[in-house]
């Protein structure tokens, strides 16, 4: 990233965000532009894919505190104008030296002698920001699981697509057989220096655009930028018990680095199907299982199924209330520490819809049987004194 582009583009702009939004906020504009304008959802259609690089981009320093702020940094100080007849002291005019502020010791002054090269005449003679290793972007993606899948571990394909090196000329922007030669003007630095009156200013090299090399004969694929939009797939193992809406990170396996730097992470967000039986609380499955009221009043002993294997056995005590749960351990989510959950088994009375002559005489033997005080008695009273 030159530091034209930092003066130049307004990356709030492109992301459609304030320059006060939060990190979240910024993550949530780029992954709605991102879907939309992706070259996937465009085929063809190369202003959706110019929108798409330009949103990738703005993304790629908003998204990292460090290069946000020096943006930040560049864009408040391009506007700064110094007043005529600015001069060292004893000269005459402001009693201090412009080039101290951006070339002085200390983090801020090495951050914008940095960004700013020679900015002010202050001489900075250190390796530029633009000529440094520079790791790749964090690249974020998506996924959909299987409730099973999600459970025991799974190894999912990710179709990858962003700017990269040109795989034709593995970013050299040279066509094959023929090397770039080091920029004549800035001798390979990337930046040339002139005279504004009384100050210096460093820019990009007006020849190189800032590369520090000359492509003489440009790759036919990239135009000679060492650039491209590419597509990869990636085998990625997604690790038993992985939760609904996840973010799982994937070390070096996001956008490629610049200069010889390190590539970025993947991020990838996990979304779980439901299950038509089974639910899932933490590290437990959940399963709600029907019964009848002979089964709670009397004690029984039922079969559940589980998630994997044979159905297992609960024992219901007599005089169980409707909505209990029991606990089987052993058979639910394996957790990161080796560890397995339990399964919560809710029992849930099923009444009968329609009753032949002898069950419904013995409901009625049953309910003359229990008659007694009414149940609900209690319940009157306490909502009377509330």
């Amino acid at each position: 990233m030159s530091t034209k582009d930092f003066l130049e583009k307004d990356y709030y702009k492109a992301l459609g965000v304030a320059k006060t939004a939060k990190p979240a906020e910024i993550k949530a504009a780029y992954r709605k532009l991102a879907r939309k304008y992706h070259p996937d959802a465009n085929k063809g259609d190369s202003s959706a894919e110019e929108r798409f690089k330009e949103i990738s981009e703005a993304y790629s320093v908003l998204s990292d505190e460090k290069r946000r702020k020096e943006y930040d940094e560049a864009r408040s100080f391009s506007g700064f104008r110094v007043p005529t007849g600015a001069q060292r002291p004893g000269q005459g005019g402001f009693g201090f030296d412009l080039g101290d502020i951006f070339s002085g010791a200390g983090d801020a002054g090495g951050r914008l002698g940095d960004l700013f090269g020679g900015v002010f005449g202050g001489g900075n003679t250190r390796t530029t920001a633009a000529n440094r290793p520079r790791r790749g972007s964090d690249v974020e993606t998506e996924t959909t699981l299987s409730f099973s899948d999600a459970i025991d571990g799974t190894t999912v394909a990710l179709r990858l697509t962003g700017e990269g090196p040109c795989p034709t000329c593995h970013g050299t922007g040279a066509k094959a057989g023929t090397v770039p030669r080091m920029c004549p003007s800035c001798h390979g630095t990337g930046q040339e220096s002139r005279n504004q009156g009384s100050f210096g200013i460093t820019e990009p090299c007006h020849e190189c655009r800032g590369r520090g090399m000359v492509v003489d004969d440009p790759c036919p694929t990239c135009s000679g930028s060492g650039h491209a939009m590419s597509s990869r797939t990636i085998q990625t193992r997604i690790p038993a018990g992985v939760a609904d809406g996840q973010r799982i990170k994937i070390p070096a396996k996001g956008a490629p680095g610049e200069r010889g730097g390190p590539p970025g992470d993947l991020y990838v967000r996990v979304h779980v199907k439901s299950h038509p039986v089974f639910g899932r609380s933490g590290a437990n499955l959940t399963v709600t299982v029907p019964v009848t009221f002979a089964e709670l009043a009397l004690g029984a002993e039922v079969k559940v199924p589980a998630h994997r294997g044979a159905p297992v056995t609960v024992r219901i005590p007599p005089g169980t209330p409707n909505g209990r749960t029991f606990r089987v351990a052993g058979k639910g989510v394996r957790r990161k520490d080796g560890t397995t959950g339990g399964m919560l088994v809710t029992v849930e009375v099923q009444v009968p819809q329609n009753l032949n002559g002898k069950a419904r005489n013995a409901i009625e033997d049953l309910r003359e049987a229990t008659a007694g005080a009414d149940p609900r008695e209690e319940l009157l009273e306490r909502a009377k004194e509330a």
